[in-house]
Parts: C-alpha cells; structure tokens; sequence
C-alpha cells in the first residue's frame, strides 16, 4: 500500500515495518505449535521485534510516521503442528526478505542500504534454517525474489 507524498525509499522503509509487524504476529501462531524449536522461535521473534523497532527508529529519523501494527494477520495455511508451523516460519522469513530486498533496491542512503542488506541475509538465514528443519534443501539462489 502506497503511502501519499513518501518517497520510494520510505515507502519501501514502510512495507518492510509492515513485514516485520507481521513477522512478529505470524511467530505467535509458530510458537504456539513449534515445541521443539521452542529455543529458535525465542531467537527468530526477537530478531524481529529488533529489527521493527529499528526500523520504527529509522522512519522517526526520516520524519515518517510509522504504521502500527494490525489488530490481526492472514497466515497463508492453517498451522496444526510442528510441520505446519515450520513451514510457516520459513514462509515468514521469505516474506521479510521480499520487502527487505525491495529496500535494498529502492535505498538512497549508504546506512538504509546497510541496515537493508543486513535484514535481507538474517532473513535468508533464517529461512534456510527451517528448510533445513523441514528436511529440505538450504538454500534459495536468490533470497528476497518474489
């Protein structure tokens, strides 16, 4: 969603807020399901809620108001168990490193472009990891693509 008068770097600094609301939302519904990795959803959760409130931070630098977070998200298939919870997961991560990537494409400034860089490989990272869990190949040949 386009916000009026923003820039295509601020606006892509919204989308990725938006992302990482929905990040911290979606690993709700992991933890909830996601024992055995009770340790990696702790981890993951908090890279998130981190990497909103510096984002939150960046758009106050840049005299954007942040968007809150929604009162509720869509997750794209139901969650039962740990499998379903970890594919979850993984679809989170790939989700936060489209709009991450989409900062790193629309970034003017050295420190956005850094700080995008950074998101875009914990989240590729990250994703690896539950592909990992879920018994499948690693890795992505272009982490972030749509």
């Amino acid at each position: 969603m386009s916000t009026p008068g923003l820039g295509p770097e601020q606006q892509s600094l919204v989308d990725a807020l938006a992302a990482e609301h929905a990040a911290v939302f979606g690993y709700g519904i992991v933890a909830a399901f996601a024992d055995p990795w009770a340790d990696a959803v702790a981890e993951d959760t908090a890279a998130h809620r981190a990497r909103r409130d510096a984002t939150i931070e960046a758009l106050h630098a840049a005299s954007v108001e942040p968007p809150v977070a929604a009162p509720g998200y869509t997750v794209p298939f139901p969650v039962t168990d740990p499998d379903s919870a970890a594919r979850l997961a993984e679809q989170i991560e790939n989700d936060t490193a489209v709009a991450w990537r989409s900062v790193v494409e629309r970034a003017h400034s050295e420190s956005t472009r850094g700080a995008a860089i950074t998101a875009l490989t914990e989240a590729a990272l990250r994703a690896a990891r539950w592909r990992v869990r879920l018994g499948a190949p690693p890795s992505l040949p272009f982490p972030g693509q749509p």
